[in-house]
């Protein structure tokens, strides 16, 4: 088995705070996208095909790159780690066209309270099952309370967002219910995507597998839609449309390198701290027709980020342990 090294708490968080800052700007980019294409799939799709372009370029024009790519092929053949592991990027694909599917009937603030319950909540229970590379980590009371906290931050974060408008509950327990389920595997495919990249040597050879395999479920998809309902508008010219797909790169490369040295819970929380950080910047410098910060969203920022350092920290052994 080849290594990827472990990183020290005091550099891995803020690593994956800063890979989280990039998240709303990709969310905001293919938003645009798929406005301008009247197409959310197809959206999705050329996000994952210049993510998939450019760690081919990365896989092949790097030493690294080139040697976890020899070593793909032998990893899987040897069954050193399950096969189905080869299918997290899947799971990136489900995830997108949650957002695609549901977001227009949900709104950005449900939906993001969504996907972090269930991303916290199983966040837990893979790092105590050991399925990611960091081993099993025990579920203590306090790492409880900091999953607890953030949520309810996250919440208080966004609740600026809400309308009183809209469907009745009953009528959005469905559209609520995809985006937990896509959160709650998003820390399983953190924890799929650490252990490949350990046996591939690198998370370069990781995140190309990840794209390889999301594009594939998002093209059969798209193929499906079009026949159903046509295509939508072409494609747009201007450069910028194609930056979400390189952005996805460096998260979800980060997340499978820092998986683990932090574990899948500390991960996820310190990405999410970085997307509530990244979208209170993009609000305060490139703000939406009709965005207004408001004190909660900062407020909330700010008890996400002490919540997750709570959950963080390297409590004594057997602190409130479950």
């Amino acid at each position: 088995m080849t290594h990827t090294p472990r990183l020290p708490f005091i550099a891995g968080l803020p690593l994956a705070v800063a890979a989280g800052l990039l998240m709303p700007v990709q969310g905001r980019i293919n938003g645009a996208l798929g406005a301008a294409l009247a197409d959310g799939i197809a959206a999705a799709v050329v996000s994952f095909t210049t993510g998939l372009a450019v760690m081919v370029a990365v896989s092949l024009a790097l030493p690294k790159g080139r040697a976890g790519l020899a070593r793909i092929l032998p990893a899987v053949r040897e069954r050193r780690f399950p096969r189905y592991y080869l299918l997290a990027g899947c799971i990136g694909g489900f995830f997108v066209f949650t957002q695609s599917f549901t977001v227009g009937l949900l709104g950005v603030a449900l939906f993001t309270v969504a996907t972090v319950t269930g991303q916290t909540l199983s966040g837990l229970f893979v790092d105590r099952m050991g399925i990611g590379p960091g081993g099993k980590r025990s579920i203590t009371g306090i790492r409880v309370l900091g999953s607890v906290l953030t949520v309810a931050a996250v919440a208080w974060a966004v609740s600026p967002r809400f309308s009183g408008a809209g469907p009745g509950p009953g009528e959005l327990l469905v559209p609520v219910l995809l985006p937990v389920l896509a959160g709650f595997l998003m820390s399983f495919q953190q924890a799929m995507n650490g252990t490949a990249a350990v046996h591939y040597g690198t998370p370069i050879a990781a995140t190309l597998m990840n794209f390889i395999t999301g594009a594939l479920l998002l093209w059969a998809g798209w193929l499906v839609k079009v026949a159903v309902a046509g295509p939508g508008n072409p494609l747009p010219g201007e450069w910028w449309y194609y930056l979400g797909g390189p952005m996805g790169c460096v998260f979800i490369g980060v997340g499978a390198l820092l998986v683990r040295s932090l574990g899948v819970l500390v991960t996820g929380l310190g990405m999410i701290a970085g997307q509530l950080l990244g979208s209170l910047g993009l609000d305060l410098a490139f703000p939406a027709p009709g965005t207004v910060v408001a004190l909660p969203t900062v407020l909330g920022t700010l008890l996400t980020l002490a919540a997750i350092v709570l959950a963080s920290l390297p409590w004594p052994k057997g602190a409130l342990k479950r």
